[in-house]
């Protein structure tokens, strides 16, 4: 089950006029009876919202005062999220005419026309709120709160994630959680601007409409809504035709084969800072303690001793963490069956709260070896949610590789890769394609046609890597570049771009111009530095016959810098000025939690 609760707001979702239905509340009920769990997200007070509703205990935990306040019906604790304004400001409010004044745990409230006095005495008192609109309604709450953070306390609190909820409103104040929900709906009375940004825009209004969202939950899992929900869908790398080559970010089984030193680990590293970027929880496999050192995930196990199954599900019982499980302590016999007995139990945390969302398995032909014959009940008929990585797909278990949607074969003999895959599974290999280039991968969806050449996204720290590279690394004597000036008396040797355009400085505007009107920039940035759009862009500089040399060499310079940071030695003075030119700055990692 993909879909483990409904956050739902109040007025205008739920409820019409203020009152919900009989019809509405009945498909409450039968959300409940399907094992999933409610939760309202309203703007109102408790003890307004007490006065018109009188079924709490339907709702797990209710967020209200728009993400301030908490509230349990089933033990009625009460919970603030945040201080409340000091007691002066609704005083001088009302002072000032503003009225009706409400004032809740944490929320003052009133209505416009109030909202430019309201903003004036938040500024004469010096106060850091924020306000807050709903059809009329104005709410002043502190800066860091809204229907987002509420839900976020209040998934905490059940050990749920937001990947495995849907959100459903129809107001302003419900941008916020329901972007945060792995699926958004708006009812049909909702405001164009929410159902301009939804995932799903129901055929209905008010509860009638949360009930046709309820029956498709309990009926089929919203999984015919699935074409609608792309927007945190796995980026692999762009197609020969400029198209986006994604895996789907649920229900997807992705095989990434070659042989060792192919980029395997390349393919493998960019796809987890997707599922990192999106704050899905994950697992990893580690036998060989390949991933030692990352970030973003606690690290169980180590060259002294290995992981336990229940540390394991611990750390993963925290809807927010994410696990490295290092399997370089265990012996090397004993990691096969340190992992088989830890998979059932992964299994069932997920069939329990949807989660890890993926499993990643390192070197699968040792952890699931072809040997291994699966009881019935071992693995489910289709296990989305899981990456396995390996150097021979032919030594991998059958019925695990029978799981597999997508497969992406790297390396130079992709189509060996894929025909090992088929001979496995039975099936008829796919075509062979002979222009793949080497920077290039294949990626093949079962039953979807043949394989697309695919040239996969860097990671960051492989982005990183590419530009120290090109900008300060040793090319080799091929794909260097050679100013040698028309009359060819020259022979400088640019190995890199610090020094090719430490050269182009230098030599004099014959030789400079010479390779500019042949084309020779772009073309080297094409093919030796393989950056496509540099070189498109370098390319509409040759093009321009206006250019002086002094101006064609200060138009390459900043095309280079904008995508490469150099060493400052390489920085000289923009020509005919004293200042040196701006650079932008390659790509950073953000800092996550340290692996322990």
């Amino acid at each position: 089950m993909r879909y483990l609760a409904l956050a739902c707001d109040y007025d205008g979702t739920l409820a019409h006029d203020g009152k919900v239905s009989k019809t509405t509340l009945a498909g409450l009920e039968r959300f409940l009876a399907s094992g999933r769990k409610l939760i309202m997200v309203t703007g109102r007070e408790l003890p307004d919202l007490q006065q018109t509703f009188d079924h709490f205990d339907l709702f797990e935990w209710i967020v209200a005062e728009n993400g301030a306040l908490l509230y349990k019906p089933a033990t009625r604790e009460t919970f603030l999220l945040a201080e409340p304004p000091p007691a002066r400001f609704a005083e001088v409010l009302r002072e000032r005419g503003v009225g009706p004044v409400s004032v809740g745990g944490v929320i003052v409230a009133t209505w416009e026309p109030h909202e430019n006095t309201v903003l004036e005495v938040i500024r004469d008192l010096g106060l850091e709120l924020q306000v807050i609109f709903n059809k009329g309604a104005v709410m002043v709450l502190p800066g860091n709160i809204n229907k987002a953070t509420g839900l976020a306390a209040a998934l905490e609190r059940m050990g749920l994630s937001a990947h495995n909820v849907v959100g459903v409103g129809d107001a302003e104040n419900d941008h916020a959680f329901l972007t945060m929900c792995e699926c958004s709906a708006a009812v049909s009375n909702a405001i164009p601007s929410l159902k301009q940004t939804a995932d799903l825009v129901l055929a209905a209004d008010h509860g009638d409409g949360v009930v046709l969202l309820i029956d498709e939950m309990i009926q089929q899992d919203l999984r015919e809504r699935q074409p609608a929900l792309m927007r945190r869908d796995l980026l692999v790398g762009p197609r020969r035709d400029k198209s986006l080559e994604r895996i789907a970010a649920y229900g997807s089984s992705v095989l990434i084969a070659g042989p060792s030193g192919s980029g395997k680990s390349t393919v493998a590293t960019a796809l987890l800072e997707r599922i990192m970027e999106q704050k899905y929880q994950f697992c990893i496999i580690d036998p060989e303690g390949d991933y030692e050192g990352s970030e973003g995930a606690v690290m169980l196990g180590n060259r002294e001793r290995g992981p336990a199954v229940e540390e394991v599900l611990q750390v993963l019982r925290k809807p927010g963490e994410s696990v490295i499980v290092n399997m370089v302590g265990l012996r090397i016999a004993d990691r096969p069956n340190f992992f088989l007995s830890l998979l059932p139990r992964l299994l069932e945390l997920r069939a329990a709260v949807g989660r890890p969302h993926w499993l990643i398995i390192d070197e699968a032909h040792h952890l699931l070896p072809a040997s291994w014959q699966p009881a019935t009940q071992a693995l489910p008929q289709a296990m989305g949610g899981l990456v396995l990585i390996t150097v021979h797909p032919e030594e991998v278990s059958p019925a695990v590789l029978s799981l597999v949607d997508t497969a992406i074969a790297v390396g130079t003999e992709p189509h060996e890769t894929l025909g090992e895959l088929c001979r496995v599974l039975g099936e008829h290999a796919p075509a062979e394609v002979t222009d793949k280039a080497d920077e290039e991968v294949l990626v093949w969806k079962r039953g979807q046609g043949e394989p697309r050449p695919v040239r996969p996204e860097l990671s960051q720290s492989e982005r990183k890597r590419h530009v120290r590279k090109y900008a300060e690394g040793v090319l080799p004597p091929d794909r260097s570049f050679y100013f040698r000036g028309p009359e060819s008396k020259l022979k400088l040797r640019a190995q890199n771009l610090m020094n090719f355009l430490e050269l182009g400085d230098g030599v004099d505007d014959d030789t400079w111009n010479f390779h500019l009107r042949e084309g020779a920039y772009s073309r080297w940035f094409l093919e030796a530095i393989k950056d496509p759009d540099l070189s498109v862009e370098v390319a509409a500089i040759e093009e321009n016959v206006a250019l002086t040399a002094a101006e064609s060499r200060a138009e390459v310079r900043v095309a280079v810098e904008k995508r490469f940071t150099l060493p400052a030695s390489s920085r000289l003075p923009m020509p005919g000025t004293d200042e040196a030119p701006k650079f932008e700055q390659a790509p950073t990692v953000a800092k996550t939690k340290r692996s322990r």
